[in-house]
């Protein structure tokens, strides 16, 4: 068995995130393309027309001045979303090539480790910055980009599908603006370094506070229990250090 290099890992778990992350920031940016909309088709048995869900060819070919500049502007901001991860990916990156996650320490201990090593210290604080404020930047386009996107599902409305795809696909996009803001604002605000991609699963260990509050029998019973292993355990110390001391 050939032993994985944790960094290896680390960069195939991110890579594979991002490729999944790429069609929703596809769909939740390019929303004049991707949200159904309704067009007008001629039905040549019939000698009328009826109203059908567009192609993405006609989303894409509508010469409706509004829909193009909305489109535009649609571009605009999947091209800054794109400028964005290429940052995110680089911090990323960095972060594996040159550090590590000890569980054992506390999340804050980095710092105090880290300047003691001025070069690191620097391009982690610069790698932060320039997350932070390319990221301020997104949002703002983002923004921008779903009010625009408010005239066209009322003028070019065909089914509930259109609502539905369009808060589908902005609850995915701002699912991922908001945890890159907390991952942001609280790298530079704390001297950390957090990851983008990789989190880890929490387990719970302890009653609920509320629940003993509740219950204060279970909480009587827990502290007697405690109190009780505590005081065995010192007991057992005690006899081991007698035991010890013994000729």
């Amino acid at each position: 068995m050939f032993g994985l290099d944790v960094d290896f890992i680390q960069r195939v778990k991110v890579t594979g995130i991002f490729f999944l992350q790429i069609y929703k920031i596809l769909t939740g940016t390019l929303l004049t393309i991707f949200v159904p909309q309704s067009c007008d088709t001629f039905l040549i048995e019939s000698n009328t027309t009826e109203s059908r869900v567009c192609t993405l060819t006609q989303n894409y070919e509508n010469s409706d001045q509004y829909h193009q500049k909305t489109m535009y502007w649609n571009f605009l901001t999947m091209i800054i979303f794109i400028g964005y991860y290429i940052v995110e990916l680089r911090r990323e990156n960095w972060a594996i090539q040159y550090l590590d996650i000890d569980n054992n320490k506390p999340d804050n201990s980095l710092k105090e480790i880290i300047v003691k090593v001025p070069q690191l210290d620097k391009i982690m604080d610069r790698l932060n910055l320039y997350y932070y404020y390319l990221l301020y930047a997104t949002m703002f386009s983002y923004f921008i980009n779903v009010v625009l996107m408010i005239k066209i599902l009322y003028s070019d409305y065909h089914s509930s599908s259109t609502i539905s795809c369009f808060i589908s696909f902005v609850l995915l996009v701002m699912m991922k603006l908001y945890n890159s803001y907390v991952v942001a604002k609280e790298s530079v605000k704390n001297d950390k370094m957090m990851s983008a991609y990789m989190s880890e699963f929490v387990s719970f260990n302890v009653l609920d506070v509320d629940y003993l509050e509740d219950n204060p029998q279970i909480k009587e019973l827990i502290e007697t229990n405690k109190k009780y292993t505590t005081e065995k355990d010192r007991e057992e110390l005690i006899n081991e250090e007698e035991i010890q001391l013994r000729p």
